[in-house]
């Protein structure tokens, strides 16, 4: 089988565009293929989602950084299938074909999230197991109470920091510290915490020329704390991970508190300023929550739907010739899994207007054996640290029109530079001297759920009359007429809150 792209990183195969040539400002690569990176797709991905959607189907070719072609998977169920069959698409980065025949360079911006790592995010079969069971189970030991005491601790701190002052940027002085407070708690590293962490975390993942030096600088600090805990155990994530039964060498603990650190760390980050930006700006937000019709887990959870934290995640690799959306996929291609456009599929949301309240069934934690294990922890800083920013200051506003926020962003992910907003001038709170409590406490088992897996004929959404048969969680129609089964009941998961929320 023929490679499907027009066009591969170092041949002849395809024209390119001359640099007067509209093309390069609509975002047109080598071989007519669209660019997953620049301009179009920073300042408007879901336009540029579409325009793909309408050329290519639900699977689409198109370029990353340095002209490295992909595949960008846009459809739901299609999105589903691949992140749900790893014998298919695999998670090991060594498959694929550029980085095999040098066409991708180990020095490429998105290196630090495509280079394999003895990491459970990059392994499959037996290896996965061993590595994902030292990260989920002590996820487990995680004590629900103390980590919520630690968040509405921090975020008063945060907002002691401006409530006085009657206005405040709600990004740098809020949504982007608060997760890496909370994360260097948990992990085992407060003393890290700084704005250079702060910094280096954000930078990483957005395919900057600096991206590769600040990764390095995020794994220095966690070599630092592998070697303490070997040392000097403590009742903290980093201790867990050492002292597993897996066996984890001090490389895989390390990594794997990279992934975590830093997946949980910029996934809040976007999630807190996007919550923050609807309940602001979005009337239906703001009349619910300010009439008690609407709790902040469930704009959190409409937020995912709307505005998931990652846009999109590279990747997985077709572990042979297949077909996935009507595309003919060769083994060794790269594969992206797109959040963003599976949400807003119009094969099971044909009106994006519509509530999602109660739904899970969105693609912003992905999905699969590698759904991310650390999606609970996210939600539980978002929604504790949005509903004590909001109790402390009820009058917030957004200090300017909505269309004056910007954004910036990769591929990965489109997040707000600033949100600006104004309140009434109000006295800082004491805050309580005594030691913050423990991250790890004795538990009452189901306080925290881990991951979300489909129930299967929980009732599904979208072009669905009243009373049809729900369709399996894995599978759907040949239209894709159909969202695959909600991961939990809305009264299995309001029970879940309500022993969460009052640390039961």
């Amino acid at each position: 089988m023929t490679t499907p792209f027009q066009y591969e990183p170092g041949s002849s195969a395809g024209p390119v565009p001359p640099p007067q040539c509209p093309a390069h400002s609509m975002g047109i690569g080598p071989g007519g293929l669209r660019r997953l990176y620049g301009p179009e797709a920073e300042t408007d991905p879901a336009g540029l989602y579409e325009k793909l959607r309408a050329e290519h189907g639900t699977v689409a070719p198109v370029l990353l950084h340095e002209d490295v072609p992909a595949w960008l998977v846009l459809g739901h169920s299609e999105n589903l299938h691949m992140t749900r069959t790893p014998s298919q698409f695999s998670r090991d980065s060594r498959r694929w074909r550029g980085l095999q025949d040098g066409s991708v360079a180990p020095d490429h911006p998105l290196a630090p999230l495509f280079t394999w790592q003895p990491v459970c995010s990059f392994a499959e079969g037996a290896e996965h197991e061993r590595l994902r069971g030292a990260v989920t189970d002590s996820m487990a030991r995680i004590d629900t109470r103390g980590v919520r005491r630690h968040i509405n601790r921090y975020s008063n701190r945060l907002v002691n920091d401006f409530c006085a002052e009657g206005r405040a940027e709600l990004v740098n002085q809020f949504a982007e510290r608060l997760p890496m407070m909370v994360m260097c708690a948990i992990i085992g590293m407060p003393e890290e915490y700084d704005d250079r962490l702060v910094q280096a975390a954000r930078d990483m993942t957005r395919g900057s020329e600096t991206a590769v030096a600040s990764n390095a600088y995020v794994i220095g600090a966690l070599d630092r704390l592998v070697q303490r805990r070997r040392a000097a155990p403590a009742e903290d994530f980093a201790t867990w991970l050492v002292e597993h039964p897996a066996g984890l060498t001090d490389k895989e603990v390390s990594e794997h508190l990279r992934v975590v650190l830093i997946v949980a760390y910029e996934t809040t980050t976007n999630l807190i300023a996007n919550v923050l930006r609807m309940v602001l700006t979005d009337p239906r937000f703001r009349a619910r929550l300010s009439g008690g019709h609407m709790t902040v887990p469930e704009a959190v959870e409409q937020t995912l739907w709307d505005e998931p934290p990652f846009t999109a995640v590279l990747g997985r690799w077709a572990v042979g010739d297949t077909e996935l959306g009507g595309q003919q996929i060769k083994a060794g291609d790269a594969l992206i899994v797109g959040i963003a456009p599976a949400n807003t599929d119009p094969a099971v949301r044909p009106d994006l207007t519509l509530s999602m309240e109660g739904n899970r069934a969105h693609m912003a934690f992905s999905s699969g054996p590698h759904e991310c294990p650390g999606q609970d922890i996210g939600r539980a800083i978002a929604d504790v640290g949005v509903d004590a920013l909001l109790m402390r200051l009820p009058d917030l506003e957004l200090a300017v029109d909505e269309d004056k926020l910007s954004r910036a962003g990769n591929f990965m992910s489109r997040h707000l530079v600033d949100l600006p907003a104004t309140f009434a001038p109000a006295p800082q709170q004491e805050i309580d001297e005594e030691p913050l409590p423990a991250v790890a406490r004795p538990r009452t088992h189901g306080d925290w759920v881990v991951a979300s897996p489909a129930v299967r004929g929980a009732a599904p959404v979208g072009r669905v009359s009243p009373g049809a048969p729900a369709a399996p969680a894995d599978t759907a129609s040949a239209e894709g007429a159909v969202i695959p089964a909600q991961r939990s009941g809305p009264a299995k998961v309001w029970r879940a809150v309500v022993r969460w929320w009052n640390g039961h």
